[in-house]
């Protein structure tokens, strides 16, 4: 499976360059991923696009953590940490950017072991707004570069994917994309597919142990030391959570999801309500799975009380 990642910055058409590079692979007969993920969603804001292309049908999903090809369409994103275009590149990744330095200035300031690519940015011969249209260009580098990709694929998906936009762009986009096709004929088929580790080969990570602390350090729990014991909550309650524990199965959740920690499970795993800090915010009538607890007005059970010590 191929797997490629483009980054660029908003406005200088990435989405599109990777729905042309995409349309291009399917054409070639490929089953075909493509994709856009946006940070900032606005001009300029650092945005990245992949496109995964396979023979085989494809289950991964979600983007590429370990490209074939990057594509990096505005270098100084390469200094941009948040941009992390640099994320899971490893010796088998050929790395293709706009740049007018020499492709040996940015392997040495990047200390990268692949094979890197300057794609010049004279091919670029237009800007909108500010930012260079590199999206045709970069496509047809990388349509070159991936060698499967022929220039009459290459051309009908630029034409499709462009075709709203007119002849004239069209025409514009087509030299682009065919300049930077030639430019890399020397280097066709370099970035090759790469398959991930079989499950079968999985080994259980070396980890780290941390010492787990008492739960009574971190959790709420209002009998703990420096909290406000004497100060009993439970007047402030218009609403009495009772538990039937017939209906009970003793998941425990009403006690995890208690803010308080009023709540705490007896031996047998039943949970018993402390009325006397229980502020009535019922989260744990709204938690319970089976229904178990139920809401009963505070003013009425007094009444009932008041009832009963009359008779």
């Amino acid at each position: 499976m191929f797997r490629i990642r483009l980054h660029g910055r908003g406005g200088q058409g990435i989405k599109t360059a990777s729905r042309i590079l995409g349309t291009a692979f399917f054409w070639e007969g490929y089953e075909v991923q493509d994709a856009p993920r946006y940070g900032a969603e606005r001009r300029g804001a650092p945005i990245f696009a992949y496109v995964r292309a396979s023979k085989e049908v494809i289950n991964e999903r979600g983007i590429i953590n370990r490209p074939d090809l990057g594509i990096v369409a505005d270098e100084s994103l390469l200094l941009l940490p948040v941009a992390d275009v640099l994320g899971g590149v490893t010796e088998h990744s050929v790395l293709l950017i706009v740049t007018d330095e020499a492709p040996g200035v940015w392997k040495k300031r990047l200390n990268l072991k692949g094979r890197v690519f300057s794609l010049s940015s004279k091919v670029i011969v237009e800007e909108h707004a500010g930012f260079p249209l590199v999206g045709a260009a970069c496509v047809g580098a990388a349509a070159r570069l991936v060698g499967v990709i022929s220039r009459k694929a290459l051309e009908k998906a630029i034409r499709e994917q462009l075709r709203p936009l007119g002849e004239s762009i069209i025409g514009r986009n087509l030299a682009k994309a065919r300049t930077a096709y030639d430019q890399m004929e020397a280097s066709a088929g370099c970035v090759t597919e790469r398959e991930e580790p079989s499950a079968d080969s999985y080994e259980t990570p070396h980890w780290i142990d941390l010492p787990f602390e008492e739960a009574g350090l971190s959790a709420p729990y209002i009998h703990a030391a420096a909290t406000s014991l004497k100060v009993e909550t439970g007047a402030w309650r218009s609403l009495r959570p009772v538990i039937d524990r017939r209906r009970c199965h003793r998941c425990g959740l009403c006690d995890i999801y208690c803010p308080d920690g009023v709540i705490s499970l007896d031996a047998r795993g039943y949970p018993h309500i402390d009325y006397q800090h229980c502020k009535g915010c019922l989260i744990c009538l709204i938690q319970c799975p089976t229904h178990a607890i139920k809401a009963i007005p505070e003013p009425g059970l007094r009444a009932k009380r008041h009832q009963g010590r009359g008779r």
